[in-house]
């Protein structure tokens, strides 16, 4: 029988820890989706998310079913990465015109070096997975989690508006905004989104090596499952926007396995904090 989170979150607030542990389960990768794209590098949205989840797990008490539990757990891991301090990535000061000069380097430097053929097709998600990260971390955080919220995660603007504590009207003009320099950077300079750009993934592979944003022996990215990631460049039929969100939604990110053993852990270390609020 098909259990609802709802219904899952009562049996967790009666004392069930079973129901606590599947509660977690169900909205972790989602959390920590949502973190990566926020943040850039899986260590750091590893952290955020299990900050995240032991708020959603020690204040499950003042979940109110007023709205769905997920738009509940989305509230608060937005404010969350809202607020939290800039991690490595972020202090890059990631720009729309820096991504642009790195893809021109790229592109020169390809020119004279090639690609180790062995690992070429983990290169080439590599590199795909990270560039689309970065497209994301040019936005303001404001425009990026809005982005993500929308556009990845295809939230409505009502909801949005609920989760980020703005009007639905604000919601949209950020996304608009948002969506149009996203569209606008790749539509210009990305070989998935138009075939007639110069830049693909693979002529990317050696700069991004010898600058040490690949490093091959410790891929970030490639281990993600990424079932539809060149669509974006198969369908002809779809117009440029489509083709943006469909190499945005990917990978379909979900919490590597350490990151699962170390929320079990947290989710039997709190348990004794969920009590609901009288």
């Amino acid at each position: 029988m098909n259990v609802s989170t709802e219904e899952l979150v009562r049996e967790a607030l009666k004392g069930n820890s079973d129901a606590l542990e599947s509660v977690v389960l169900k909205i972790q990768d989602r959390i920590y989706g949502l973190a990566i794209r926020m943040l850039w590098h899986p260590e750091d949205a590893e952290d955020a998310s299990q900050e995240i989840l032991v708020k959603i797990v020690t204040h499950l008490g003042s979940f109110r079913f007023e709205s769905s539990f997920e738009t509940w757990c989305f509230r608060i891991a937005v404010n969350h990465l809202l607020t939290t301090r800039k991690r490595r990535a972020e202090l890059l000061n990631l720009t729309f015109p820096l991504l642009e000069q790195d893809i021109d380097k790229g592109l020169e430097y390809c020119s004279n070096h090639s690609t180790p053929e062995p690992e070429q097709d983990l290169l080439v998600k590599e590199v795909m997975i990270g560039c689309v990260q970065g497209v994301m971390l040019c936005l303001d955080r404001a425009h990026r989690i809005v982005y993500v919220l929308g556009e990845v995660y295809r939230v409505d603007s009502q909801t949005g508006s609920h989760v980020l504590e703005i009007t639905p009207e604000a919601f949209r003009k950020r996304l608009s905004r948002s969506r149009g320099l996203v569209r606008n950077f790749l539509a210009r300079h990305c070989g998935l989104v138009d075939t007639s750009n110069e830049c693909t993934c693979k002529r990317q592979i050696p700069y991004a090596i010898k600058t040490g944003i690949v490093n091959p022996r410790r891929l970030l990215f490639a281990g993600y499952s990424c079932q539809s990631y060149t669509s974006a460049e198969s369908d002809v039929s779809c117009d440029t926007d489509e083709r943006v969100a469909a190499l945005l939604r990917q990978p379909q990110y979900e919490a590597p396995n350490r990151f699962v053993e170390k929320v079990r852990a947290l989710v039997r270390a709190e348990f004794q904090t969920v009590r609901p609020h009288h």
